[in-house]
């Protein structure tokens, strides 16, 4: 990560301080290069990489140049290699990450290679944090049950990532307990500068989670990868990246007094989704952003990927070193000093009112604060932004609007159709849009002081004024790491949160990826009976069809006081301005602005009670506060011993046969079509990450094994076992397949005509020899950046997406597999090329490749088209010529 001999740039290397001569750094400033200064900040963190990484190997002096040219070829296809700094991970996708490493190793060995090559050479920190669930809620043990329930089901798990961390060097493992490991990266994992042997450097990184975006707000480029990709990473491969275009999003106004940062955020992604960012960076810039805490631009980098951007950076300024300071008692005593006089040397530190250092961006657009209103999103889609004003009418709208994004099809007759039911010896009612889950969860908004606290006061609030939360609502409150419960407790608001049902029940990410737990069994059916779409409003940042409840068909984003607000209310079919919260058991109508704090009275407790002792106390000890993963007993064996009876952990078949020598690429010959999808079908439709249904393949195949529908745990828990996620493939109930014209986890076997299981038709047409496509539409692959979403196509045997447009991360995913992704030519689409997807398709692949080029597809019913191949780089194309990324490195290490 430092200079090499044979660096061409070493003659900008010079001293920090002349008093500490070894202590250095490469002065961009030296470059002599005017276009420099008109770089955007997040540039300028790629063009420092490659500059000291160069070494006219996998880094060249030409690289250097491409991106000091970044004005003159943002909107050209532009290949620049980028190595971060270091890698974070969660276990969802940790534990793949390491059950791949350790069959790498299997891979080395046999190919006549040195095993332990298969390490990480830059720093790996995983955080323990997607495994547990919602079990117990409302009472003062849930936390500490739940916790056990998590140990129970994932202790073999969690042995396995204990093996990984003993026996690869530069890993680390955050234990369950601590937090989530967005928030946790930035109040105590983040470097902001690295000092690594005697050379200083901006901190980047990347992540296996989309959301590591998040620590953009704190002057750290980072965004998220698929797991194949950031393990090349850690063993050393740079990304290959196309230089990306930098949409400047200027910030200016003041926000209302009762305006959180979730609004913005929310505000900011339906304006960005609608200007059109996938793919590029989006950099904030201007007076506004001075207003915003850090807190605050992280809760707006966190939704990075919600808006489609690949990053979404603010440049360190004195904010960011204040917050520093306000966490520091953790980190460094000396590094403040250091930070900031090594991002003013290189040109790295903001004065945001200054727009004399605003740079060049492709394009500008703006947002005045002043505009934004309280707002939520859904009922299906993060970017579908509601003020909340309109939430009654918009609900009724959706209710009777066709099925789709905004529309549920709820015949008229039926809108008021109200279900009464027993709970705890009481009658209650639910109707359509009656909230059954109110979880104040997330990094994206845990993350945040002024939010958090502002929930405390709204509840403290409603206590006085003598309002409650009906017992049936599943409440929870699992904040993004033990700072929050902290300042919760010391400023007093942590008991009127109990109060209102809100107990903290985990450390982690819980509801916001769908590990909700279950719904009392009378509410589950009272909605079955009535067909209600029944509401959960949650403090997240998606809301999915399928994602965060099964029972739950309407689900709204909404910062953690309108959480609150919205489980007093008991529905989402409430107009807050005319319409009574609830009214006391005095007879006295309550409205929301009546209990609504405002910022001032919230910066006030925030100023006494989220203080630096803090994080000292609750990050000092983050590695040992865990008993139980202390005394986690775990071999130290080089290779993994795999154990064959084992349904968590499992040797992938991804390297089975691999020898040294690559094999020319194969045209696609007589595919069937396996699933004809439309728009927005997300990492969740195609890999979920939630309960395992009972009448699914996966099951069948869990209980063949002799597990019983309470030891299935979840899919996200069983992505280190092949077996498991192959038959979870595609097996979201919420999946909308057009052979079949409805939601459910099945397609058509075409050669039959039967409605099957996806993987047991996949199965059928692989005992058949018949290659597979997918035909989607626009957006495929939006969500979450899970790998599984990949490697699961490819165990099915599905060859090649044909799509309309991809998400970023999943493009990738795809290619890191040897998945080819496939996308109609401009005006072309399934419909407009007459396309029914029960054809049979020939995909002709010429033995000379090029990125993005066009090849021919052939049907047949005689109709030929083209189609563009989303190979974007020549080391994309190197990783297909060698059947994925992890081919390619397990040649690469078996050879050096």
């Amino acid at each position: 990560m430092s200079a090499t001999m044979n660096n061409p740039f070493n003659h900008i290397v010079e001293p920090l301080d002349p008093k500490e001569p070894k202590q250095q750094f490469f002065n961009l400033s030296k470059l002599g290069d005017p276009r420099y200064d008109r770089l955007p900040f997040s540039i300028r963190v790629l063009l420092e990489s490659a500059v000291r990484n160069c070494d006219e190997f996998l880094v060249k002096r030409s690289d250097v140049e491409s991106i000091l040219n970044w004005k003159q070829t943002q909107t050209q296809t532009v290949e620049v290699p980028f190595r971060p700094a270091r890698v974070i991970l969660q276990d969802f996708t940790g534990v793949p990450a390491v059950v791949d490493f350790a069959a790498m190793r299997d891979a080395v060995m046999k190919l006549g290679g040195d095993p332990e090559k298969i390490n990480p050479v830059c720093p790996a920190d995983l955080v323990i944090d997607h495994s547990i669930q919602v079990d117990y809620n409302r009472k003062s043990d849930s936390l500490q049950k739940n916790q056990d329930l998590e140990f129970d089901r994932n202790k073999e798990r969690f042995q396995f990532l204990k093996w990984g961390s003993k026996v690869f060097r530069n890993m680390r493992i955050i234990p369950p307990g601590s937090g989530i490991v967005h928030q946790v990266n930035l109040e105590y994992l983040a470097r902001v500068v690295f000092n690594h042997d005697g050379y200083f450097y901006p901190d980047s990184l990347v992540g296996t989670d989309s959301h590591t975006t998040m620590i953009d707000g704190l002057g750290v480029l980072g965004w998220g990868v698929g797991g194949i990709e950031a393990e090349a990473v850690m063993l050393g491969q740079p990304i290959s990246m196309v230089l990306p275009e930098v949409v400047g999003y200027r910030l200016h106004g003041t926000p209302d007094k009762f305006i959180t940062s979730t609004d913005i955020v929310l505000t900011v992604t339906k304006h960005l989704r609608q200007v059109g960012v996938v793919g590029k960076f989006v950099e904030f810039f201007g007076p506004g952003v001075a207003q915003l805490s850090i807190a605050d631009r992280a809760t707006i980098a966190n939704m990075c990927p919600e808006y489609g951007a690949t990053a979404a950076f603010f440049p360190v300024d004195n904010v960011s070193i204040q917050y520093l300071e306000q966490t520091g008692e953790c980190r460094e005593a000396d590094k403040l000093t250091y930070i900031t006089k090594y991002l003013k040397a290189v040109a790295m530190f903001r004065d945001y009112n200054d727009p004399s250092q605003d740079p060049d961006f492709t394009q500008v657009v703006e947002l005045d604060l002043s505009t934004v209103v309280p707002c939520c999103s859904g009922p299906k889609r993060p970017q579908d932004r509601i003020p909340v004003s309109d939430m009654k009418t918009d609900f009724e709208t959706c209710l009777g609007a066709k099925v789709g994004f905004k529309g549920f099809n709820v015949p008229p007759e039926h809108h008021h159709t109200v279900v009464p039911f027993q709970f705890n010896e009481k009658e209650y009612m639910l109707s359509h849009g009656s909230v059954v889950i109110a979880a104040i969860t997330s990094c994206t908004n845990t993350s945040n002081p002024s939010v958090m606290l502002g929930a405390g006061l709204l509840a403290k609030k409603a206590i006085k004024c003598g309002l409650s939360v009906k017992p049936y609502i599943k409440t929870s409150l699992s904040p993004g790491s033990g700072v929050v419960t902290y300042y919760l407790k010391e400023s007093g608001v942590m008991d009127y949160l109990s109060q209102l049902g809100f107990e903290v029940v985990g450390y982690g990410c819980m509801t916001c990826i769908g590990n909700s737990g279950p719904l009392p069994e009378p509410v589950v059916e009272a909605i079955t009976k009535g067909d209600l779409v029944a509401a959960g409003v949650l403090s997240g940042n998606r809301n999915f069809e399928g994602r965060v409840h099964p029972n739950t068909r309407a689900n709204y984003l909404a910062s953690p006081p309108l959480v609150i607000a919205y489980a007093i209310a008991g529905t989402v079919r409430i107009d807050f301005e005319k319409e009574p919260i609830a009214i006391n058991a005095e007879g006295k109508e309550i409205f929301l602005r009546d209990i609504w704090p405002t910022r001032e009275e919230i910066q006030a407790v925030e100023r006494t009670f989220v203080i630096p002792s803090m994080f000292k106390e609750v990050y000092e000890k983050i590695e040992k506060v865990n008993e139980r993963w202390n005394s986690l007993v775990a071999p130290s064996d080089k290779l993994y011993t795999w154990d064959p009876k084992s349904t968590y952990i499992k040797s992938p078949p991804f390297f089975d046969g691999l020898i040294m020598e690559l094999q020319p690429p194969k045209s696609i010959h007589d595919a069937h079509v396996l699933l004809n999808l439309g728009d927005s079908v997300t990492t969740d439709h195609i890999s979920p990450a939630g309960n395992i249904a009972r009448n699914s393949p996966a099951a069948r195949y869990l209980t063949n094994r002799g597990l019983t529908p309470r030891d299935y745990n979840s899919y996200g828990s069983r992505r280190g076992n092949d077996a498991v996620m192959a038959r979870g493939t595609f097996a979201n109930i919420r999946l909308f397949n057009k052979f079949l014209n409805k939601q459910a986890p099945q397609t058509i076997h075409l050669p039959s005509g039967e409605t099957l299981d996806v993987f047991d038709a996949a199965e059928r047409y692989q005992q058949s020899g018949v290659p597979l496509l997918v035909l989607a539409g626009k957006e495929y692959g939006s969500g979450s950046s899970r790998d599984w979403a990949a490697k699961g196509p490819f165990l099915l045997g599905i060859r090649a997406v044909l799509a309309e447009s991809y998400e970023r991360i999943h493009r990738s995913n795809l290619v890191g597999m040897g998945v080819i992704p496939l996308e109609y030519l401009p005006g072309d689409t399934a419909d407009s090329l007459g396309l029914t997807g029960k054809e049979r398709y020939t995909v002709i692949i010429p033995e000379q490749l090029t990125p993005r080029m066009n090849v021919d597809v052939k049907l047949d019913t005689g109709k030929t088209f083209q189609v563009r191949m989303r190979f974007d780089t020549d080391v994309e194309l190197a990783y297909f010529h060698n059947g994925g990324i992890l081919n390619y490195m397990i040649r690469k290490m078996s050879t050096n």
